[in-house]
């Protein structure tokens, strides 16, 4: 039997994420948002955080159950309402300089009773609402990151054999894929990060017209944006604290054109949006659109995440991963877009972040779109990825014969 995470193991996982995935610096302010099941494990980020020298820990809890009974019970048109103060709160955090660390692993399918339209209208509102605070995290302008503690209901979606083992399983995955196992999480990290910073480094080095992506149900030509830049799991401030966004963190990435993404991607892993599960889903692009989507199951919650706004029908992020990433071989499918973005390659609905066209931080607004960089409410990873994929890099229009071809992924495998 599997045995629930100590005090020692969730303070070596709260180090990892206050010393790495957010690097505290002296002095600095952590903000932590976190489910209330999550408690014994921002107690032990609070102490670390402490311990590096932050003058204050400040805690933004969230409430799964609380969140069920609004969605279900609230009145009709009061789903656009939102905390008094809480996106001014987030924006003024932001200006001050303090790092964020949000904590994930509520139930995939919580909401699975609640009408998809409460939840989009939220989620809408939230997303306008902190739009200029998600303008400082989308451009590298403050250390952010993300980790998880398993709830019981996310548990049991992931091992739903294990009774009331499932947590403890759970926990476990969490720290193999996180490396927060390992004798030296630290280093391990350190180590990690640079493999992948080389990575994306050839990739840079090439500068690619478009990706190619084939696999099964798929036939995708991504075309990348103008002064795109291949990024990968570190980042770092404008104030040079470098950071690790999302841990785990298995992909380099970069920005699409919006308007350069033509043919058919079908998922290869079910995606849990706003409390629902997605699940078998395809979409058709024309000229950067997606103009057509099908879903065996959540076809109203998928069709209401298209509708958000102009930009949630175009690509912000196109990401590749190795079918033999250390999250999927061996690991469970996880039902959270944290970990199994990271089990294979994957595009993502909406917002492109700015870091990852060249000088994007720092341009305005139309000289990114011009470049071709998306703007929406969202940003929404769903993956693509399989051992049957391949993609290639292609230097010139991938619409034409006479395009130049590299091949970078084999059966999901990188080749490069």
């Amino acid at each position: 039997m599997p045995d629930a995470p100590t005090d020692t193991d969730l303070r070596r996982y709260a180090d990892l994420a206050v010393h790495v995935g957010v690097a505290l610096r002296e002095g600095q302010r952590l903000v932590v948002r976190a489910p209330l099941h999550a408690a014994p494990l921002v107690h032990a980020v609070a102490r670390s955080a402490y311990a590096a020298g932050a003058p204050y820990v400040d805690v933004d809890w969230s409430d799964e159950t609380l969140a069920q009974i609004r969605f279900l019970e609230a009145p009709e048109g009061t789903f656009e309402e939102l905390p008094y103060g809480q996106a001014e709160a987030n924006l003024g955090r932001a200006e001050r300089g303090d790092a964020f660390l949000s904590i994930t692993g509520e139930d995939p399918e919580a909401l699975k009773d609640a009408d998809p339209e409460r939840i989009a209208t939220f989620r809408a509102a939230a997303s306008k609402a902190n739009k200029p605070y998600r303008a400082y995290a989308m451009a590298d302008r403050i250390a952010w990151s993300v980790i998880a503690a398993p709830s019981p209901g996310w548990a049991r979606k992931v091992f739903p054999d294990a009774g009331e083992d499932a947590p403890a399983r759970l926990w476990q995955a969490i720290f193999a894929a996180t490396r927060a196992d390992r004798d030296d999480p630290v280093a391990a990290w350190r180590e990690h990060v640079a493999e992948l910073d080389r990575r994306a480094a050839f990739l840079e080095d090439r500068r690619f017209d478009a990706l190619h992506f084939r696999g099964p149900g798929t036939d995708l030509r991504v075309g990348l944006a103008e002064q795109h830049r291949w990024a990968s799991g570190g980042s770092t401030t404008p104030e040079g604290q470098t950071f690790v966004a999302n841990m785990p963190t298995e992909e380099v990435f970069t920005a699409p054109h919006a308007e350069r993404v033509n043919g058919t991607v079908r998922a290869s892993v079910p995606l849990s949006q706003g409390g629902h599960l997605i699940e078998d889903f395809e979409l058709r692009f024309e000229g950067g659109v997606a103009v057509a989507a099908s879903a065996a199951k959540g076809q109203e919650v998928l069709d209401r995440l298209l509708e958000t706004d102009d930009g949630a029908r175009r690509l912000g992020e196109v990401a590749l991963v190795s079918a033999d990433s250390p999250i999927r071989d061996g690991a469970p499918l996880f039902y959270n877009t944290l970990f199994d973005e990271n089990a294979a390659s994957h595009v993502a609905l909406g917002q492109g972040y700015r870091f990852c066209v060249h000088g994007g931080p720092d341009a305005s607004d139309e000289t990114v779109a011009g470049w071709g960089l998306n703007d929406s409410l969202i940003h929404v990873d769903f993956m693509i990825g399989s051992a049957a994929m391949d993609v290639d890099g292609v230097h010139g229009d991938p619409e034409r014969d006479d395009a130049t071809r590299t091949p970078l992924m084999r059966e999901g495998r990188f080749v490069i």
